[in-house]
């Protein structure tokens, strides 16, 4: 020690430190800090001790759960011998131990011996009641959770208690809002009321912000004439939000001390005549307060459930089926809000602020959200064109995916195509696309199913180094194998309740078994046990979940689903442009899909061929001057492109269900994402029915004229139109079913149905009911279309040949009708792209459906 400096040493957890003040000492969870301490509360870089110059201070580094000297939370202040230091909570947070050199070997405060006030993971952690922990050689005589747990004296309510991110209301109180709990500001700006101050990506904004979700010049803040200021969006892609809701594109909003500006990561604050900005890094909190879902019926399939977990953790969730873990996943993320409780963001309103806090929450469902075809890299640039600003350079996203695949260990298959990967690497894949975003939150449902032991672990130990790296990750898994590895696990109960929520090392004992097998089977064997009411009245319970549940459960009142969707993302038909591209490269690159849409509509031509007769009279003699066979011809033409255009997308929807959920969560824009399919598969649906045209007109004699184009253009375009529409039939019956296993025999059911009121074969018209379902069939229309070019109306045979002048009024040999039946057909097709814009919803997260 210098002269003059006051010797100073630290006791924390049975370890001394003898303080040097020609150098700092960091506090917190991070292993590779000078002092670490297991604790859930204390937060990764906790807070630093040093030497200032005139004493000895402590800084707290914007902790979650903050740093107390004697009782009262600061950010920095100075301490000395005989100092009262807790970190995480005022009560009984982890203690530092001040004093003089010449005591250093004095014993521990007796407080230090209170089992309450011990760390979490210290080796004196107090032993549970032996009914609760009895040790497999002990085993009492009947199961641990059989036993009525032993009573513990009242817990007084205390802050935060074991790892609670924030004890305050939901969206905060009185006074100035939360704004990443209490932390301090990342940075100030000083508002000038005389100028405007832009915020963007671009280096000429008076305040840049460094996020690709940012737009170049995505909002400013100006002043008004009477002295407030006021924030307004330049149209940006991914939007400007004053209090999690969104402003309308180039709109504006007044904005006071109470208001929190959001773009991109980055959150401001109006504090007087400056901004305070908080950049989201990743270090955030996020607890469930009373989640309760309820279906119709009012069967609670979720029930109270509450657990609060620190920044940079890792938490697994598992439970028997049917004990509400997807349900729970989706209540979490939004996706599905709970009928009753808060999921809470860093103090902040999920459900509320979904339009905001949506871009920070990244979630991997058990599906692999990915266009198997195509190459990891690629795969990436198309999802960052979707997710990115339209004015982000190919050279910023192209650094973005390379960070992403260097961090994931992707860089040696960044070329290979995804279907040649194995189950490990494929999610992998699907992490690196949930983490071109920087979320900070990560859910993952399932990502082990179905892979060997050996990749469960690689995928475990993955999220374990995402969690490290800044990340909060929760994930929803049946593996029990690596769940050691976890900061915290909660374990559901049959029907949709907490059965425990804690350390992973203490769960089997909590239930008095010696693997995770017979605490599955006892849940099926006891399935009407009170597992919640064994877990609150344990003392895990009043360690690591009292002080949420302590809160008053909430009804969730939604806003407006204006304000819960994300604004329209501008740059639309950029949206459309990306869309397009990726799906002719998924085309591409499937040869066999390729080679099927070639053959398909060819073979069919070939089959109409074989039929021989032409499209003109059979013979010049009144007696036998129809022909029959012409109608017969034009419904195998007909029939074949209904089947072909049909099965082109009968299945484009259904299968890519997950990946759109995800993406429209992301903001993509759900005409877009339609119109792309009709135009790609439009333009393949015209190159097949020209197949089938070429063909199928190759070998006949066609009348010389048409009504206003030449008669094979004239048949063609009408078997064209009637590929569209077929086309949109199939996009609908794949936006209506939910397994793509049903789609074929709908499929079957509509080329037969379409063969039946083609009205060749029998006489449709006239029939009063019968006539105007045929209406209903493109193939009717198609059929009359090309009835008028070839006058079938005359050609064939009458059906009474006593009235030969009642004719088909849809055949009528007029340019006129012609047109008609072609109207209809576009009609058809313009009511079935509404239809499926409609069911898309369906596919969509529930709450954007509104």
């Amino acid at each position: 020690m210098g002269r003059g400096v006051p010797e100073l040493v630290l006791e924390l957890n049975g370890r001394t430190w003898t303080l040097d003040p020609s150098r700092s000492y960091t506090l917190g969870r991070d292993p590779q800090g000078d002092m670490t301490i297991d604790d859930a509360r204390v937060s990764w870089r906790h807070a630093t001790i040093s030497w200032n110059g005139r004493g000895w201070s402590i800084e707290d580094h914007g902790s979650t759960n903050g740093t107390y000297v004697q009782g009262r939370r600061v950010q920095q202040t100075e301490i000395a011998a005989g100092t009262s230091v807790r970190l995480g909570n005022a009560t009984d947070g982890p203690r530092l131990d001040l004093t003089a050199a010449a005591v250093a070997g004095a014993p521990a405060p007796q407080a230090r011996q209170a089992p309450a006030q011990q760390p979490q993971g210290a080796a004196a952690w107090p032993a549970a009641p032996a009914q609760q922990h009895a040790p497999a050689h002990q085993a009492p005589q009947q199961p641990a959770w059989q036993q009525a747990p032993q009573q513990q004296p009242p817990v007084p309510h205390q802050q935060n208690r074991g790892g609670a991110p924030g004890a305050g209301a939901p969206g905060g109180g009185a006074g100035t809002p939360p704004v990443y709990g209490d932390r301090s500001p990342t940075t100030f700006h000083q508002l000038d009321l005389g100028r405007v101050m832009r915020i963007g990506r671009a280096l000429e904004n008076e305040l840049v912000v460094s996020d690709l979700q940012v737009s170049r010049l995505h909002a400013e803040f100006r002043a008004t004439p009477d002295g407030r200021f006021e924030i307004r969006d330049l149209g940006s892609h991914n939007g400007t939000y004053v209090n999690g809701q969104p402003l309308s594109k180039s709109g504006s909003a007044l904005i006071g001390p109470n208001d929190i500006v959001g773009v991109g990561h980055s959150t401001f604050r109006l504090v007087g005549d400056r901004l305070e900005e908080f950049v989201d890094t990743g270090e955030v909190s996020f607890s469930a307060r009373h989640l309760t879902v309820t279906v119709d019926g009012g069967k609670d399939i979720l029930k109270d459930v509450s657990f609060g977990v620190p920044e940079k953790s890792l938490i697994a969730v598992i439970g028997p089926s049917g004990s509400g873990k997807s349900t729970l996943l989706k209540a979490l993320t939004g996706y599905r809000p709970a009928n009753q409780g808060d999921v809470l963001y860093d103090n902040r309103n999920l459900y509320k602020q979904f339009a905001e806090l949506r871009q920070r929450i990244g979630l991997v469902p058990q599906d692999d959200i990915l266009h198997k075809e195509l190459t990891v890299t690629r795969a990436l640039r198309y999802a960052a064109k979707l997710r990115f600003p339209a004015d982000t350079t190919e050279a910023e996203r192209t650094a973005r995916i390379h960070e992403v695949l260097a961090e994931l260990k992707l860089d040696i298959h960044r070329d290979k195509k995804i279907t040649s990967l194995s189950g490990g690497q494929r999610k992998r894949v699907s992490v690196a696309l949930e983490l071109l975003t920087k979320p900070s939150l990560i859910f993952l449902d399932e990502p082990t199913s179905g892979l060997d032991p050996g990749m469960d672990r690689d995928v475990m130990q993955l999220l374990r180094g995402l969690a490290d790296d800044g990340r909060t990750v929760l994930v929803v898994t049946h593996s029990v194998a690596e769940l050691a590895i976890c900061d915290k696990l909660l374990v559901m109960a049959p029907g949709g309740s907490v059965a425990y929520f804690g350390p992973p090392e203490e769960a089997l004992n909590f239930f008095g078994y010696t693997s995770w097998a017979d605490v599955f089977s006892a849940f099926e064997n006891y399935r009407d046990y009170d597992w919640a009411g064994r877990w609150r009245g344990s003392q895990h319970y009043q360690m690591y979940a009292a002080d949420i549940d302590a809160v008053a459960v909430q009804p969730v009142h939604m806003p407006p689903p204006q304000q819960i969707r994300p604004p329209k993302p501008s740059g639309w038909a950029a949206q459309l442009w990306t869309l397009m591209r990726r799906y002719i490269s998924v085309i591409a690159s499937d040869k066999g899909f390729l080679l099927l849409m070639v053959l398909l509509p060819a073979v069919l031509g070939v089959v109409s061929v074989v039929i021989p007769a032409e499209f003109g009279l059979a013979e010049p003699d009144p007696p036998s001057r129809f022909n029959g066979k012409a109608g017969t011809i034009m419904l195998i033409l007909a029939v074949g492109m209904c089947f072909a255009a049909a099965a082109n997308s009968v299945r484009e929807l259904i299968k890519e269900r997950v990946i759109y959920e995800r993406e429209r969560a992301t903001g993509l824009s759900r005409s877009a994402y339609l119109l792309s399919k009709v135009i790609v598969l439009g333009v393949i649906t015209a190159l097949q029915g020209v197949i089938i045209c070429g063909i199928g007109f190759s070998t006949r004699q066609l009348p010389e004229e048409g009504l206003f184009m030449p008669p094979a253009a004239e048949i063609c375009v009408s078997i064209i139109v009637l590929g569209f529409v077929s086309m949109m039939f199939g996009l609908m019956i794949s936006a209506l079913v939910k397994t793509a296993e049903k789609t074929m025999p709908l499929l079957v059911m509509f080329a037969i149905v379409q063969v039946v009121f083609t009205g060749v074969l029998f006489q449709v018209y006239g029939s009063p009911g019968l006539e105007q379902f045929a209406w209903l069939m493109p193939s009717r229309w198609a059929v009359a279309a090309a009835g008028t070019t070839l006058d079938l109306a005359h050609l064939m045979p009458p059906w009474d040949p006593k009235n030969p002048t009642d004719l088909d009024p849809l055949w009528e040999h007029t340019a006129g009708q012609w047109g008609i039946n072609i109207t209809v057909m576009l009609v058809m097709s313009a009511v079935l792209f509404v239809a499926v814009s409609r069911m898309l919803r369906r596919h969509e997260p529930e709450v954007m459906r509104k």
